[in-house]
Order: structure tokens, then sequence, then C-alpha cells
């Protein structure tokens, strides 16, 4: 073999050599990688392969009956940088570097929460670590606060150069603060589950349905692409308003403060329509009286609140008259077999008709009359009750609503406590509901509180009044029990609710009759009843001559000196009187066929897309601008109003909705107090705008 042929021999050895070691160094590597940094490796793959992220819907709102906003969701964010973005890397960082000194001054002088050093230091040190979401900010922000941040150095060039990283997500605001918190509910978290109430109830249709996206890595940046697009939750529209709501909540809180009870509930009713206008449940705690159960559908033992559906049952089966004499044994009855006698804490000497006996509440009384007319059966008083509708379940739109409990008596003892309200439980509604049909002409409907169910602004499911009985007694029947109930407030010899000792009237009112009874139960505890513990309640309707209106008030544990007719019905007396100031208006039809009584309402400030909604609804035509914040003047014309977020909007005359997003626009906040329309603000119109500052505004 020549000396040319032994040296390419020689050279082809040794790429062969290199060939085989570098293969072999690939081989080792893959063994490596896919034993000692396996996890590693798969968790940096994970990172950038496509992944389905959910997309949460937005969650519906609630509003009272004049669609004011009880319950929405705020969108709120929070912000990072991928300083791995392609851009951000090229050159050595240039374009990083080059915006680092200018985006954090701007960073520094939006939060205010470090320097511009401070935010340099720690954007610099992201950027060597080589952060995919380095949080710039631990605060969360508004959608408007969003804005100016991405108009700040670097992040003004785009989402895939600049490195802006942002999440969305959604917090529970009640405009109305704690007004009937417990009725409308509250979620778990901020992007949680409805916990209580309405809530609660309607989750499935307040929550919508989340939708599907999909995510990858393609050329160093994110690309999202919709799978499966949201569905926004419907609204609720309730049967509350919130005017009502307000000083049935205020009137109650003012009457549990002077007591120092432990809790307190009212129901503001409708009678012809069972529409739940208001309804307040105030509880004790460290922080004063706040809503912290639902006591209006809690079972409790009902007192003398119960000797009217006793007595519509006697009367209804025509063993006692209203004009029929009872001895009331001097306050004091003990029967064969009892063990204890049944007292009164009004004595008479002379005997009552049965008229007086409701209306002076006569314990001893009324166990006479029951245990007379239902001792050979007590069966059949406790069937009285179920064909009057006493013992019906209530379907209600408040989870945990609980039901009425009442057995047969075993004893007559136990009959004759039950006539005045002992050894039976029913929810404040029950008892309301009740009450509501005797003064509805004997019809008993079933209690409301959502009125429709909506899907922008347009209702997409309605309900409407059920009735459960068509009549609960007789005409007579119901005739005499109205006369009694009127008896208990204007009946100033025997009334529980007329007039106390010193001349002080209790539910007794110049603006509105109110027919009701007193109740007052002791409080049982351990097994025993407390002598000294009682649940004080007063029941009714107003006007009584033609009944608008039902309400209750119970409060329990009063630890100052109380009376039922004074500090219940006293109560009850002060919401009927606003109530009916606030309703005092004509109705429309008796302005039929005169054109000229009619006046165009007064339309809102506000932005134009509710504007137009509003007017749709009312058939009112109007000429629209392009432009987002309008007003409409007298020729049904919008004029222009100006939204700079640089400077303090002027928001008189717009709805606390309206306003309260106008304020937040400028990257301040908004509290309000009052309800209707904003009538004064606490910085003017056309102030430099301070962001972070608080804006109080007045509605009325």
């Amino acid at each position: 073999m020549d000396d040319q042929l032994r040296n390419t021999i020689t050279r082809f050895a040794i790429i062969f050599l290199l060939i085989l070691s570098g293969f072999i160094g690939v081989l080792i590597k893959i063994g490596i990688t896919q034993t000692k940094n396996k996890d590693k490796y798969q968790n940096l793959i994970s990172k950038y392969e496509s992944r389905n992220i959910t997309t949460k819907a937005h969650r519906g709102n609630i509003y009272d009956c004049h669609h004011r906003l009880l319950a929405g969701s705020a969108p709120y964010y929070y912000i990072y940088m991928d300083t791995r973005t392609e851009s951000l890397t090229k050159n050595n960082g240039k374009l990083f570097y080059d915006y680092a000194d200018s985006l954090s001054q701007s960073l520094s002088a939006m939060f205010k929460d470090r320097t511009a050093r401070e935010y340099q230091q720690m954007l610099v040190k992201g950027y060597k670590e080589g952060k995919r979401r380095l949080p710039l900010y631990d605060k969360r922000l508004t959608y408007l606060q969003l804005q100016e941040v991405k108009q700040m150095p670097l992040f003004n060039k785009g989402n895939y150069v600049g490195g802006l990283i942002y999440e969305e997500g959604h917090r529970r605001v009640n405009p109305f603060g704690s007004l009937a918190s417990r009725s409308i509910g509250r979620i778990y978290g901020e992007n949680g589950k409805g916990n209580s109430g309405l809530e609660m109830q309607y989750e499935d249709i307040l929550a919508g349905k989340d939708g599907k996206q999909i995510r990858e890595l393609v050329d160093g940046h994110v690309v999202a692409e919709v799978n499966e697009q949201a569905e926004d939750g419907l609204d609720i529209v309730t049967t509350l308003d919130a005017d009502l709501q307000d000083f049935t909540e205020n009137t109650l809180r003012h009457t549990l403060n002077r007591l120092e009870a432990d809790w307190g509930c009212c129901i503001l009713m409708e009678v012809k329509t069972g529409e739940i206008k208001a309804i307040s449940n105030l509880g004790l705690t460290e922080k004063g009286y706040v809503e912290n159960k639902n006591y209006a559908v809690t079972r409790v033992e009902p007192g003398s609140t119960f000797k009217t559906h006793a007595l519509t049952a006697a009367l209804d089966d025509g063993k006692f008259s209203l004009g029929d004499s009872i001895d009331t044994e001097n306050g004091s009855w003990r029967f064969e077999g009892s063990k204890k006698p049944i007292t009164d804490v009004h004595k008479y000497k002379h005997p009552l008709t049965v008229k007086q006996v409701l209306a002076a509440s006569s314990n001893v009384g009324m166990a006479k009359i029951v245990t007379e007319t239902y001792e050979k059966s007590a069966e059949k008083f406790v069937k009285k009750l179920d064909r009057m509708g006493v013992r019906d379940s209530l379907t209600f739109e408040i989870p945990g609503t609980q039901q009425s409990r009442i057995t047969v008596p075993k004893d007559k003892e136990t009959l004759a406590r039950m006539a005045f309200g002992y050894y039976v439980e029913l929810t404040p509604l029950d008892i309301l509901m009740f009450y509501n049909a005797i003064a509805n002409d004997g019809r008993m409907i079933q209690p409301l509180l959502v009125k429709e169910i909506s899907e922008n602004g347009k209702a997409v499911k309605t309900f409407s009044t059920k009735t459960l009985h068509t009549s609960i007694c007789k005409s007579s029947t119901l005739r005499d029990i109205q006369e009694c109930l009127e008896a208990v407030v204007w009946d100033n010899q025997y009334g529980t609710a007329s007039i106390n000792p010193w001349g002080s009237k209790k539910a007794q009112s110049k603006i509105v009759r109110i027919a009701g009874k007193t109740g007052t139960a002791q409080i049982l505890q351990n097994g025993q009843y407390q002598s000294n513990q009682h649940r004080i309640t007063f029941c009714g309707y107003f006007p009584a001559d033609a009944p608008q209106y039902s309400c209750i008030c119970m409060i329990q544990r009063p630890r100052k000196p109380y009376d039922a007719g004074y500090d219940c019905g006293g109560t009850v007396r002060v919401i009927a009187e606003k109530t009916m100031a606030y309703t005092a208006c004509n109705s429309i039809e008796d302005f039929a066929g005169d054109e000229d009584m009619f006046e165009l309402p007064e339309i809102k400030n506000g932005r134009q897309k509710d504007t137009k909604t509003a007017t749709r609804k009312l058939d009112i035509e109007v000429e629209y601008t392009k432009t987002e914040w309008v007003k409409v003047n007298e020729l049904c014309e919008t004029e222009c109003i100006e939204i700079d977020k640089n400077v303090v909007p002027n928001v008189i005359d717009m709805g606390a909705k309206d306003a309260v997003y106008a304020i937040e626009q400028t990257g301040m906040q908004a509290q309000i107090s009052g309800r209707g329309r904003v009538v004064s603000q606490s910085i003017s119109g056309g102030t430099k705008a301070a962001k972070g500052s608080i804006v109080y505004l007045t509605l009325r």
C-alpha cells in the first residue's frame, strides 16, 4: 500500500471517529435530557405549548323595580411585564434599556408606591432574570387606569413589542351599600358563586357560561384564538323599590338602636300583587346593626299575632260571633288538668266581647274560644288552618326559607296555648302572607321578590302574581276579622296598638288608617320559656278601608322597656306614612283622554346607549348625535357632554350609575349618598382630576 492510499484511509478513519464521537455525544445529551433534566424541559415545553384557557363570563346585574342597580360587576386588572418578549431581547435588550428609564418614571408618577429609581431597579432585575410575568403593581387597576398604562413609554408600542400583560377579573359591587344585602345576597370571592339570597338562588342565570380560548406561542408571541365565546349572565329585576327599602331599613334600625334588641326584621308587601317592596333583616354585631341573617324567612313562635289565625278559624266554623261575651277570669284561668294557669297582661273583671278579646289580646279569652270550638277534635282545628292556607309550603326566592310547623295538639293545654301563638312556628313572611290575604278580600297570594329576567334590557322571562287560595274564609268572617284588626289600633279602651296610658299614639296615624295585630311571645331557651325575654311583633295593612300595602315588624329580645304596639306598631306606622307620601301620585288612568295633562318625563344626563334604551321603552322620539355622553333638551335633541379623563366631569343631573362611571374614567373614585339623580358633587366639574381622589356625590 502506497503512502497516498495510507493517508487517505487515515483521514477517513479520523473523520469517521469524529462523526462517531459526535453521534455518541448526541446520544449522551439525549439521555441526560430525558433523565436528569426531564422535569426542567417538560415544564419549559408546557409553558409554550397550546393551552385551553377559560374566559370568564360577565355576571348579570340585579336591579330594583325601577331598574336601579342593586348589585353589579365591575372589571379590574392586574398588570405584568413579559421581559422575554422577542423585541425586548434583540440586540442585547437595546429597546428595553432605551425605555426603562422613561417607563419607570411613568409608573412612579401614576402609582406613587415606588420612586422612579426603585421601579427601574425592579425592571432591570426582572429583565436580567428573564421574568415572563414580572408584577408591575400589586393592586387592582380600573379599566381607565389600564388604558393609561397602555399609553406609557414602551407599552404604547403594543403588547407584542412592549411586553405588557394584563389579567382581567370582576368584583361584585353594591351601589346602594348594604341595602337589602341579605335578600340580594353575596358571592364567594371575586369570581365565585353566590352563597346567599338571590345571588345564590339565581346562580346559573346570573353566572352565564364561560368561554374557551386556545393560546399558543407563535414567533415569540402569545396568540389567542377564541374557541367558544363566553355567554354573559342574564340580569335579575326584583320587586324591591330602593327608596322604600331605604326608609324601611332606616326606620327599623332606629327602633332597634333605641331598644338595644338582638335583631329585627321588616317586610313591606303590595297587597294586590304580593310584590315585596322592602325587606330588611338587621342583627346586632360589633359593627352595629347589619344584614347578617334572613330573619324574615326563619321560623319562630308567632305569639299573639296568631290569635288572628285562630279567631278566623273559630268564627268561620260558626261557633262564635263578634258580640258573644267571654269571661276572661280577671286575667287568670286554669282549667281541669292544666299544669299552670293561662294569664293576661291586661286584666278585666267584666266579660269581653269576642271583638274586644282580640283587640285587648286576651290569652284567656282566645284560649276559651279555641278550646270550646275544637276540644272534641283538635285535628279539626289544624285541618281548618290547612284550608285557610296557614300550613302551605311557601315557595320563595331566598334560599333557606323555612316552612311552617304546626302539628295536631295532643292535649287540651297544648290546644289552648296554640290559640295565642305557642307550640306553632311560622316565619315572619308566613304571618304577613296571611294578613295580606285578609287585606286582599280573602285572596291569598304568594309573595314575589323577582319580577323579571332580562338580557340587555329586554325581558326574557317574567313572573306574575300567583294565587294560592281564592278565599281563606267566608266573606262574613273576613268582614268580622277586618273589623277586629281595626279595633286593635283604633279602639282606645281595649286596642293594644291604640294609645298608651300616658296618651302617646302607637300605630294610630293622622295620615293613614292602619289595621293590624300586636304580638308578644316569651322566648324559648334551653327548653324553658323566659318570662323576662320576649319577641314583639306588629303585623297589619294600610289604608284599612282600601288596602294597598301590608307590613310586619318583628323584634327579638329588646333590652330596654318595650311595648309591641308602641315599638313595632309605631315602626309600621312610620313606614306606612312614608310609603303613602312616597306613592302619593295620581294614576295615569285618571287623566285618560286629557292629553294636556301629560308632559314628557325629564331625562337624566348620561351615556347615550342608556338614554336610547329608556326613550325607546317610553316611545319618545329623540334625535341622537355620534357621541357617548349626552343630555336631552326640551326639543328632544341630544347635546354632547364632553368627558375629559384629565378633568373632573360635571355629573349634576346624572343617575348614580352614569355618574360613578364618568368619575372613574378620570381615575378618581366616587362615593354616593341618597337616591335619585346627582344634585351636588364635592369636587366641581372642570377641576383638574387628581387620580385616586374621592368625589362625594349627593343624590335626591
